[in-house]
């Protein structure tokens, strides 16, 4: 059902897209506006997994720079039966990680450091578990496309005004309605579309790393810290916001009005029933693997689990 939905989600999007072109441009406008959707979508397929973590100037990381959070995200791709993605660390001390990638053969988990000395190593294993899965329902892709389509939307309803024809043109109060009304429901639609996709990415997660209650406990602890702990970077670039397990945004803006990500205790009471039903508790069962000497970032400050 959650397939269907982003399905359908993501039709209306489309179509929002080409409505605004004929609304401001008439046929050929419609034509340019789904010419531009190609093509930004296009751009976005092939580099959105080198956009986003150079915006963030994530350094990739292996086996002996990271030989904890390395081994730790292999094992959980091998539970998940999927390729090992790349891994990448962010010198941020605000705690959370996304994924990004076109498809799970050219994927990347990216996790700060400040989750590392946050989260117990059964909490980490939750969220990269989380990342994962991400991955493995393709909702990298799917995310990056409708966020570059919601970004279009908004850039075709400024120039369509400024620059249309002034016969295809439509009148002043329209014009205002569509600067506003267009940009506001293709953020609805990707709210929507990225809300449905968490809980999905949490359930198979917690199935992933063996305890749902471990990525619950991890999900408290982010959200508790993203309220004090501000990071500049997605502040500054709002539109990767979607991207995180928990929105990284401080709330103090407009940006922050509609988020992307559901309501955390939802999440996390979400889990906790996924737990009953394994028959799970905190500590019982799972992923969980002594760390390793080196540390899980290169012989930097550890966290509690190492």
């Amino acid at each position: 059902m959650n397939y269907v939905r982003t399905f359908m989600l993501m039709a209306g999007l489309t179509a929002l897209f080409g409505t605004v072109g004929y609304l401001l441009g008439g046929s050929g406008g419609m034509l340019i506006a789904l010419a531009v959707a190609a093509a930004t979508n296009l751009y976005s397929y092939w580099n959105s997994d080198r956009l986003a973590l150079a915006a963030y100037d994530a350094q990739e990381v292996d086996e002996r720079s990271a030989p904890e959070l390395y081994g730790m995200v292999r094992d959980l791709a091998a539970r998940a039966g999927m390729p090992m993605p790349r891994v990448y660390l962010i010198q941020e001390d605000q705690p959370n990680a996304f994924a990004t990638g076109r498809n799970p053969q050219n994927a990347a988990v990216a996790a700060t450091t400040g989750i590392l000395r946050s989260l117990s190593y059964e909490e980490l294993a939750g969220v990269m578990a989380h990342e994962l899965a991400h991955i493995k329902n393709h909702d990298t892709l799917t995310m990056t496309v409708t966020a570059t389509m919601a970004g279009a939307i908004s850039t075709l309803t400024t120039f369509g005004m400024m620059f249309g024809s002034r016969e295809n043109r439509p009148g002043l109060l329209v014009q205002i309605l569509i600067s506003v009304l267009a940009p506001l429901a293709a953020m609805v639609i990707q709210m929507a579309i990225s809300r449905s996709r968490e809980y999905e990415a949490d359930r198979l997660g917690g199935e992933i790393a063996g305890n749902p209650a471990w990525l619950a406990d991890a999900l408290a602890k982010i959200a508790g810290a993203v309220e004090h702990i501000p990071n500049e970077t997605a502040e500054a670039k709002p539109a990767t916001a979607h991207m995180f397990i928990i929105n990284p945004l401080s709330g103090l803006g407009m940006d922050n009005l509609f988020s992307t990500h559901p309501d955390t205790g939802n999440r996390i009471a979400a889990l906790m029933e996924q737990a009953r039903a394994m028959g799970v508790g905190r500590q019982a069962g799972g992923f969980a693997a002594p760390p390793q000497p080196g540390g899980p970032w290169g012989g930097r400050q550890r966290g509690p689990w190492g």
